[in-house]
C-alpha cells in the first residue's frame, strides 16, 4: 500500500495567501460599496464573487481529492468546474455591459482573480496544516479526514 507524506506550507506562504484574500475580497467590496450602481448591480456581482469563491474551492478539493484516490462523483467533479467557469463568465458578461469606466472594470476583474487565487491557495494550505498537524500519513485507499 503506498501511502503520501504531508508537509506543513510555510508560515510565509499561509499568511501571504490569507492577506492575498483579504486585500481581493475587501478591494471588490469597497469598490462596490463605492460604486455608483443600484443596489440589484451591488448584489449580482457581491453574488458573483462568492459563488466563484465556493466553486473555485470546490475544484481545488475534487482535484486534490481525485490526485489523493479519494472517490469523487463525475458528476460533482463536472459541476464544480462548470459552477468555476460560470461564475467567470457571469463576470465578465457582467462587466462587459456595465456603464463603468474601463479602468473600473478591470480593478473588479483583478480583484475577482486575486480573490479566487487566494481561496484556493487558503483551501489548499488548510487542509496540508491540518493532515501535517495530525502527523499521520494517509494511504491512497483510506478515507480523507475530512
Amino acid at each position: 500500500m503506498e501511502s503520501k507524506q504531508y508537509q506543513k506550507p510555510s508560515n510565509a506562504f499561509i499568511g501571504a495567501s490569507w492577506m492575498a484574500l483579504l486585500i481581493g475580497v475587501s478591494a471588490f467590496i469597497i469598490g462596490l460599496w463605492n460604486a455608483n450602481m443600484m443596489l440589484n448591480e451591488k448584489g449580482y456581482y457581491f453574488t458573483v464573487l462568492m459563488f466563484g469563491l465556493f466553486a473555485a474551492i470546490s475544484v481545488q478539493k475534487a482535484v486534490r481529492d481525485q490526485l489523493e484516490g479519494i472517490p469523487v462523483t463525475s458528476i460533482y467533479y463536472g459541476l464544480a468546474w462548470f459552477s468555476t467557469i460560470l461564475s467567470i463568465l457571469l463576470l465578465t458578461i457582467g462587466l462587459w455591459n456595465a456603464d463603468l469606466e474601463r479602468s473600473e472594470k478591470g480593478f473588479y476583474a483583478m480583484s475577482f482573480v486575486l480573490s479566487v487565487f487566494a481561496a484556493i491557495a487558503v483551501q489548499k494550505n488548510t487542509r496540508d496544516a491540518r493532515i501535517a498537524t495530525n502527523k499521520r500519513e494517509l494511504p491512497n485507499s483510506q478515507e480523507h479526514p475530512f
